[in-house]
């Protein structure tokens, strides 16, 4: 049986063609089936998200046209025009890819720790559509194993390396834990949205957003169970919060030091921490020159960030070396199978031959027979029996082969 690996992502497919392959949550259950029905596969799992879609199957070859073409007729494409963006592993490569994959070595931002999840459910969809087997089960299970292991031995997660999350987490070193704690959100763009959802995922119950559209901070509030203020409101709230973050379009500062001073004054001089991430600056400068008051401009989190970045590259070294040695692992258990089995047919074989000696030495022993001449001949005869296959092979090797033949021999049979 051979694991093989084919798929696109972001490092060589643009999104024009990853959107045209990927399986939505509706269509994965019939994509499993049908890619598990295909002649020769004999199970499938489909990872498939924004920045991948790889096909993980074991085949009773090594065909890697076979997935290629499955891929090409259920996405509607022509093979040639899907060919030059697809990548295909086999065997300890595939392995290795996927373990990468799950730890986050392989992602557009190095580390992070979302793919792990989206493998996960890729891995439950196939258990519920019964389109894994042993050779699969183990190494998802296998893979799961090797992430946790990487995130507890490395500090690959550890360091952020986006400026929402570089924020949210300078946030926590200020406060510790955030769910006692109330942040105030201006604008409503992307940053400001991962920012919330990091806030969120990190406790924090309460989440202020003010935009100049209304429904724009609404959409984003209300799901994280927040509230929404038209951004002419802001001074009223700002005494409220213990965060603020800041993204806007804005030409002019929005917050200047007379407003942050009144809300420390309401606020009893409890510190205030503020990041503006806003290009030109939604803060006035001076604010920073106020006691009780942490601000940080996108720069401060960029010098954090490539600090971070390069403490991931560090950690994804290490990664990769456990990475290494444990592909060696999965590896060895599929070649151990192959033991089973032979060992299996061994075990077999020598019980046919056991039967057919009994039934001779039963025989005898209806008639009459001496058991004792009974015994000695059926212990005789199982010897010669056993042993006659490989004596015969040695015999009849060549000079070159029966040196191995030899060295084989008395490792199997523990013979000096």
């Amino acid at each position: 049986m051979s694991l093989l690996v084919v798929g696109v992502n972001h490092r060589t497919a643009p999104v024009s063609l990853r959107e045209k392959v990927f399986f939505d949550a509706d269509r994965l259950p019939d994509a499993l089936r049908d890619l598990r029905g295909t002649d020769g596969v004999h199970e499938a799992v489909i990872v498939s998200t924004c920045n991948r879609t790889e096909i993980y199957c074991s085949q009773f070859d090594s065909d890697l046209d076979r997935p290629v073409r499955w891929l090409a007729r259920q996405q509607g494409l022509c093979e040639t025009d899907l060919s030059p963006y697809l990548f295909g592993l086999t065997e300890g490569e595939g392995v290795r890819h996927l373990l990468r994959v799950a730890c986050g070595l392989d992602s557009m931002v190095l580390g992070e720790p979302q793919i792990l999840g989206q493998i996960k459910d890729a891995y439950r969809a196939a258990v519920a559509h019964r389109t894994l087997g042993r050779l699969l089960n183990r190494l998802f299970q296998h893979a799961f194993q090797v992430a946790k292991k990487v995130r507890t031995d490395t500090a690959i997660g550890t360091s952020p390396v986006s400026v929402a999350f570089a924020a949210v987490r300078l946030a926590e070193q200020i406060f510790g834990d955030l769910g006692r704690h109330t942040a105030l959100l201006i604008g409503a763009g992307d940053t400001i949205a991962l920012v919330a959802r990091h806030l969120h995922e990190r406790g924090t119950q309460r989440i202020i957003v003010a935009n100049r559209t209304l429904e724009r901070a609404q959409c984003l509030a209300v799901p994280l169970g927040g509230y929404a203020i038209p951004l002419s409101q802001v001074g009223n709230h700002l005494e409220e919060a213990d965060i603020v973050v800041t993204a806007t379009s804005s030409a002019v500062p929005i917050l200047d030091g007379a407003m942050v001073e009144r809300a420390l004054r309401a606020r009893k001089h409890r510190p205030m921490f503020l990041v503006d991430i806003a290009i030109p600056r939604d803060i006035d400068p001076a604010v920073g020159g106020i006691s009780d008051v942490y601000l940080y401009t996108v720069d401060d989190l960029e010098s954090v960030i490539q600090d971070n970045l390069h403490s991931r590259q560090i950690a994804a070294r290490q990664a990769d070396e456990i990475i290494a040695s444990q592909v060696h692992c999965y590896m060895d258990w599929v070649g151990s199978l192959d033991a089973v089995a032979v060992i299996r047919a061994i075990r077999a074989r020598a019980d046919a031959r056991r039967e057919r000696v009994l039934v001779t030495a039963r025989r005898r022993l209806a008639l009459g027979d001496d058991p004792r001449d009974v015994l000695e001949q059926l212990a005789r005869r199982l010897t010669n029996t056993l042993i006659h296959a490989p004596s015969a092979k040695l015999r009849a090797a060549d000079n070159l082969d029966r040196e191995a033949l030899i060295k084989a021999a008395r490792d199997l049979f523990g013979v000096d």
